[in-house]
């Protein structure tokens, strides 16, 4: 076996020389320095290199590093004159397979250099606790790192899964409003129908596009739940809450931050409220209520209006739904508000309900995920 020396106290590389040549190793060369040794390496090739750590110039870890590039078949056993952590773990990284203290017993190197020559690795009894706590720690780290991928990917699955649906929402409910849009519009290219009649369609056509053009853009909002930052909900809804004279804002002391899409909460607490003004008497108040819990943060929109039909109570969170029967109806809207509002609920990982109704009114209920 061909042994390169390498240390900058002569006296211990002498030392280590006699050893070597009593076992019947080869010592090819000996050097004093980093860079003696690289150049001294690349000429001799070298089976193994025992690496003093600290030399000035050039410490042994970037020596290590750069004849393991140079060299990368060549064993080197790490030799230092005292156990620390730092220098264990940034000599084994840089290419050591052996680490062994100076003071250690001759038939410890010995061993060491002959490991190392085949591939192999020995660790001084003093600093493998060392080692083993390193890696450990490595492993541990790895293993949270490997668990909060796997999170991340589930997270991302589901959120895909989410989108598609939205997607698929989107197709279906377009196609009823489009086909009534198409039918009017086909009516009025006929040219048959009277005068008056024209103008009813022209009137209805246009609202229905308008409603249409609502549609489409509460589903882009939905759409980018994804685009999230921490926000303050009670901030939210007094913004929102100033609009609209009729509605208070109530919340309890401590923390109502969430990480929401700020646009897509903004819309859906706006949904509610509007849904609330729509229902209620004119004068009638609207109570906004944010409430932190443990489990996270609770939103509630109190309105004073006549109630829902308790056959009705989850049919109105469909889309294009409305509480009131159509032949009956006295609030105007797409009836996409609530069936939305609970659609961007979700994609927040949160959920919107109807948690209390009567004939003095009805309370819908936003849960948003755990707040920080």
């Amino acid at each position: 076996m061909r042994v390169l020396v390498v240390d900058d106290n002569e006296g211990f590389r002498e030392s280590l020389i006699s050893l070597l040549d009593t076992e019947g190793f080869t010592v090819i060369g000996q050097a004093g320095s980093g860079l003696e040794a690289l150049e001294m390496a690349v000429g001799a090739q070298p089976d193994v290199v025992l690496m003093d750590v600290q030399m000035p110039s050039m410490d042994g870890v970037e020596t290590t590093r750069r004849l393991k590039e140079l060299l990368p078949s060549v064993g080197i056993v790490a030799l230092t004159g005292h156990e620390d952590q730092k220098v264990v773990r940034e000599m084994l990284v840089a290419g050591a397979l052996g680490f062994v203290l100076k003071d250690t017993d001759g038939d410890e190197i010995l061993h060491a250099v002959a490991q190392a020559a085949h591939g192999g690795g020995v660790i001084s009894p003093e600093v493998t606790p060392t080692v083993i706590e390193e890696l450990t720690e490595a492993l541990d780290r790895e293993r949270r790192r490997t668990a909060e991928l796997e999170q991340a990917h589930e997270a991302l699955v589901e959120r895909a899964g989410r989108r598609h649906e939205q997607v698929a929402r989107l197709g279906h409910e377009l196609r009823t409003p489009v086909t009534v849009i198409l039918g009017m519009a086909q009516t009025l290219a006929d040219d048959m129908a009277p005068l008056e009649q024209r103008r009813e369609l022209l009137e209805r056509l246009v609202a229905r596009a308008t409603n249409l053009a609502d549609l489409v853009e509460r589903f882009e909002i939905a759409a980018d739940a994804a685009l999230t930052e921490w926000i303050d909900i009670v901030v939210l809804a007094g913004e929102v809450a100033a609009r609209h004279p009729r509605v208070t804002v109530v919340a309890r002391e401590g923390f109502h931050t969430a990480n929401l899409n700020p646009i897509v909460a903004r819309r859906l607490l706006e949904e509610l409220v509007d849904n609330a003004l729509r229902f209620s008497p004119d004068g009638a108040p609207v109570e906004v209520r944010v409430d932190h819990l443990p489990t996270g943060i609770e939103v509630r929109v109190a309105d004073h209006g006549p109630g829902v039909d308790p056959a009705t109570r989850e049919r109105i969170f469909g889309p294009l739904e409305q509480g009131e029967a159509l032949n009956a109806r006295t609030h105007q809207g797409t009836g996409m508000g609530l069936s939305l509002a609970r659609t961007a609920a979700r994609a927040h990982d949160g959920d919107v309900l109807l948690e209390s109704t009567g004939p003095d009114g009805s309370v819908f209920l936003w849960r948003i995920g755990h707040p920080a």
